[in-house]
C-alpha cells in the first residue's frame, strides 16, 4: 500500500492542536542552495501573522538565493500541512516554507522549483514517489584532532552491516529511529553501512516534495539527537578517502493521481526487470540529462571522489561511473531493484538539496515519458569492469569526473534553465564554478607534503 498523501490543514487548525501540545515557537523555514534550512522564530501567538507572510528575509544574505542588496525582501510562506514538531525539542515546531517575492511565489525558491515539476507531473495525470535511502557518518574527535568512529569496537576493515558497531551506537541510533517513526515515516530498516562510522536508515516513500521536506528535517533531526549524544554527523559525500562514501539514492516512481497504482510496475516486462514502458521512457529521459542532474545531485567538490571506481579498503566504491542503466545490478547509474516497479539512481549524495534534485530528475523523466523515448536493453555487467571499448560500442557516456565538468554540463543542457528559472539557473551555474576555482585555488597538504621539499 503506498503511503497517505498529506492532506491540506488549515493553520488555525495546526496552531490549536500544536499549542495543546505544548508547542511555543514556530520555525518558519527555507533552504539555501545548499538544502540548509534557514528561518526565523515565531512565537505561537503570532503563527496568523507567520503564516501570512510575515518574516521576512534579505535573499542577498544568503548562499544561491538571488537577490540585490536593494531588492525587496522575500517572506516565508508556512506550509501548515508539512509542519511537525521537533522531536529534540516539544517546544518548537519546524514549517518548510515557499518563498515569495512581490505578492508571488519566488521562482528562484527550491521548493517552489520542485512545485513546478511536480504540478506538470499531475498535468500529465502522475503523482512523484519518491524514497531516499540515507546515508551518513557518525564521528567524534580523536586525540589528535582527526575525525573518528565513535563505537569502540567500529575498527573492522570491511564493517558493512557489523551488529557490533551497531550496537556500539545503539542509543543514538534508538533514539533517532524512534524520533523518525513518531513523526510518522515508518523507519523499515537501518544498519552499519560500508565504512567505518557509517549508518543508513530506510523510511517508506512519500510524494517528492513531502519526501524533500523530510529529507532536508531529515539532517537537522540527526545533527540535535546525535549532539546530544557528544558526537557529531557529517553528510560529506566522502569524508575519508580509503572509505565509500555516503549516498541519497533515490527511489522514483510514477503513480496515478490516486497514488493507489504504481505505474511503473509490469511482472510480464519482456526486459525482465519488472519494469513498465511508461518506467522505461521515464529512465531513458533521465539518462539523456544525466550529466546535467549529477551536478544538482552530486553538487559538491568532493561529492566526485565518490563517484569513482576504486577508493574503498572494502573494494569497489559502490558509487556509479557512467550514465547507464541495468537490473539488479549497484554498477549502474540507475538500477532497478529486484522486484522492479521503480528507478533507483545510485549518482545522488547524502549533500544534495533534494527539493532541486527531485525536480531535475522529474522533469527529464517527464521528457522521456512525453518522448517515448527507450533506453535500450539494460547493462548486467560488473560494469567496473567492462573494457573501454566495449563502452564506446554501447554508446555509453562517463559521468562527470569533477565538480567543474558537471557546473559545465549543467550550464549547456537547456533543461536546467526550464527547470530552474533563469534567476536560479545563472545564480547556481555561477557558484559551482565559483567554488570548483577556489577549490583549485587552494593549496591543500597533499601539495605541500609532495612538493615543499622536492628540490
Amino acid at each position: 500500500m503506498p503511503p497517505p498523501q498529506t492532506k491540506p490543514r488549515k493553520p488555525a487548525q495546526v496552531a490549536a492542536e500544536m499549542r495543546r501540545q505544548g508547542v511555543k515557537y514556530g520555525l518558519a523555514s527555507f533552504v539555501d542552495i545548499h538544502g540548509v534550512p534557514k528561518g526565523k522564530i515565531v512565537p505561537i501567538d503570532h503563527w496568523p501573522q507567520m503564516f501570512a507572510g510575515s518574516e521576512l528575509f534579505t535573499g542577498f544574505a544568503v548562499d544561491g538565493v538571488p537577490q540585490r542588496v536593494n531588492e525587496e525582501e522575500v517572506s516565508a510562506h508556512p506550509d501548515p500541512s508539512a509542519g511537525v514538531v521537533c522531536p529534540w525539542n516539544r517546544e518548537l515546531a519546524w514549517f518548510p516554507s515557499d518563498l515569495w517575492c512581490g505578492g508571488a511565489p519566488f521562482p528562484a525558491c527550491s521548493r517552489v522549483i520542485l512545485k513546478r515539476q511536480v504540478e506538470a507531473a499531475r498535468a500529465m495525470g502522475y503523482i512523484m514517489h519518491l524514497g531516499i535511502e540515507t546515508e551518513f557518518f557518525v564521528l567524534k574527535d580523536g586525540a589528535d584532532g582527526r575525525p573518528q568512529p565513535t563505537g569502540p569496537r567500529d575498527r573492522l576493515a570491511k564493517p558493512c552491516y557489523d551488529l557490533t558497531g551497531f550496537l556500539d551506537s545503539y542509543a543514538w541510533l534508538d533514539e533517532l529511529v524512534s524520533a523518525m517513526n513518531g513523526l510518522g515515516w515508518d523507519v523499515y530498516s537501518f544498519d552499519h553501512e560500508d565504512a567505518n562510522g557509517q549508518f543508513e536508515t530506510d523510511f517508506d516513500y512519500a510524494d517528492a516534495l513531502t519526501m524533500a521536506d523530510r529529507f532536508t528535517f531529515f539532517r537537522m533531526l540527526v545533527k540535535e539527537i546525535v549532539g546530544k549524544h557528544g558526537f557529531y554527523p557529517t553528510f560529506m559525500p566522502k569524508p575519508f578517502a580509503n572509505l565509500t562514501g555516503s549516498g541519497a539514492h533515490y527511489n522514483m516512481s510514477l503513480a496515478d493521481l490516486s497514488g493507489r497504482r504504481n505505474l511503473f510496475k509490469d511482472a510480464k516486462d519482456p526486459r525482465g526487470c519488472g519494469l513498465s514502458q511508461l518506467g522505461y521512457h521515464f529512465t531513458a529521459g533521465v539518462l539523456r540529462h544525466a550529466a546535467a542532474i549529477c551536478c544538482v545531485i552530486a553538487p559538491t567538490v568532493n561529492s566526485y571522489k565518490r563517484l569513482t571506481r576504486r577508493s574503498a579498503s572494502s573494494g569497489f566504491t559502490w558509487a556509479p561511473i557512467y550514465q547507464c542503466y541495468g537490473d539488479n545490478n549497484r554498477t549502474n547509474m540507475l538500477r532497478i531493484p529486484l522486484g522492479g516497479g521503480r528507478v533507483e539512481c545510485r549518482a545522488a549524495d547524502i549533500g544534495c538539496n533534494l527539493y532541486l534534485g527531485a525536480a531535475m530528475m522529474l522533469a527529464a523523466g517527464l521528457e522521456g515519458v512525453r518522448e517515448r523515448l527507450d533506453p535500450g536493453e539494460p547493462n548486467r555487467d560488473n560494469m567496473y569492469l567492462v573494457a573501454p571499448d566495449e563502452i564506446a560500442r554501447r554508446g555509453i557516456a562517463t559521468l562527470p569526473q569533477d565538480l567543474g565538468e558537471a557546473a559545465d554540463a549543467f550550464a549547456a543542457d537547456p533543461l536546467s534553465k526550464e527547470v530552474f528559472g533563469d534567476a536560479m539557473f545563472e545564480a547556481f551555474t555561477a557558484f559551482k564554478r565559483q567554488e570548483w576555482a577556489e577549490y583549485h585555488a587552494h593549496v591543500s597538504d597533499w601539495e605541500m607534503n609532495r612538493y615543499l621539499k622536492l628540490w
